[in-house]
């Protein structure tokens, strides 16, 4: 984890407009969804967009049909404006120290950053090494310097956090005005938990089945364990074809539900994914105390296979194109994210609505 929180804090801090070619696509794109003058027949929804032979299809059409894609990109442009002011306010930061202490900006960051960061020991570096020896394949002496670099890379990331997060607080504190773009996603759903009254609700669209989405809960475990009553949890099914046991395990979520045992379930199957054929779901079902007869009759008889693919075409029409995937408040965030992913955010929305972050 201290690897992510490092590399977090190198993208956060050393982020630079690099591609700007992205966003004046995006905004291409956009533009680019305009109707020439002929082709206006109406007004807001009613505009026809494109014909075949006497067929019409409409703005709204149009609209339903790739509502996901771009608010994905959105997302994307508001992450992009996000770190672009955050770059923005540690130059000034930097600058006006390095006229207090009359030297340059570069010669302050150094002083203050790579002065202050010293490289890794023997001893750490060989201790990366054999705690990852399995995957890297190669002898330690051939590579050292790669370790080396990269250790130094987190101190130097840390310190550069450390630094300008104390000098934003010497400031007041920094503050962005700009608005996140924001998903309308229904917060219903009997699986769910935490009070409907939380100013943060998560909407998770995910597949029992898979390995990601595994490792996503054990960031949301951490994060409701972090945020108690703050936090809504919503849990949608998203059964991938890939994975030859999604959806069935996905019934068995649904049938558990019907018995109160929908959380129970669901943590019993992302504990052990090997289980989730009929067999071993039926099996879990019995060691957590449920009415096997009507479970397994649930089961067999795929009383919630329809409710399931409901699920899927609504995640697909909000721009889910993979799991896990989730909506916070909102707002989109994609895959196996570590939490301090989902802390940003949550602290973020927290702080929107005046309510207290979390301390960390």
């Amino acid at each position: 984890m201290a690897e992510q929180d490092s590399l977090r804090n190198a993208e956060r801090r050393n982020w630079k407009m690099t591609k700007p070619s992205l966003l004046i696509a995006a905004m291409g794109l956009v533009t680019a969804l305009g109707v020439s003058p002929a082709a206006r027949a109406g007004s807001g929804g009613d505009q026809v967009v494109a014909s075949v032979g006497s067929q019409q299809f409409t703005q709204a059409e149009l609209n339903d049909r790739i509502a996901g894609q771009l608010a994905m990109m959105q997302n994307k442009i508001y992450d992009m404006k996000k770190k672009a002011i955050e770059a923005m306010v540690d130059d000034y930061l930097a600058e006006q120290e390095a006229k207090k202490a009359n030297i340059s900006k570069d010669e302050y960051l150094k002083r203050e950053i790579d002065d202050k960061a010293p490289g890794p020991s023997e001893a750490e570096m060989k201790k990366f090494y054999d705690d990852r020896k399995a995957q890297i394949h190669k002898p330690y002496e051939e590579i050292k310097p790669q370790i080396e670099s990269f250790l130094r890379k987190q101190v130097v990331s840390k310190r550069r956090e450390e630094l300008f997060s104390k000098l934003e607080s010497q400031a007041g504190g920094m503050k962005i005005f700009i608005e996140p773009p924001r998903i309308q996603v229904a917060a219903d759903g009997s699986n769910a938990t935490g009070p409907k009254s939380a100013p943060v609700t998560i909407v998770e669209f995910s597949d029992f089945q898979c390995p990601y989405c595994r490792r996503a809960e054990e960031s949301l475990v951490a994060v409701r364990k972090e945020y108690g009553d703050k936090i809504r949890t919503i849990y949608r099914d998203y059964p991938l074809p890939i994975h030859e046991h999604a959806m069935k395990a996905a019934e068995a979520g649904r049938c558990a539900e019907e018995q109160g045992k929908f959380w129970p379930f669901h943590d019993a199957m992302f504990a052990d994914q090997s289980k989730l054929d009929d067999s071993g779901l039926k099996a879990t079902a019995a060691k957590l105390g449920l009415d096997t007869k009507k479970f397994n009759d649930c089961l067999d008889h795929d009383k919630y296979a329809d409710a399931i693919k409901q699920d899927q075409v609504y995640g697909t029409q909000l721009g889910v194109h993979g799991t896990p995937a989730f909506f916070i408040n909102g707002r989109f965030l994609d895959g196996a994210q570590p939490p301090h992913a989902f802390e940003d955010v949550i602290n973020d929305e927290l702080q929107r609505q005046g309510q207290q972050a979390s301390a960390r």
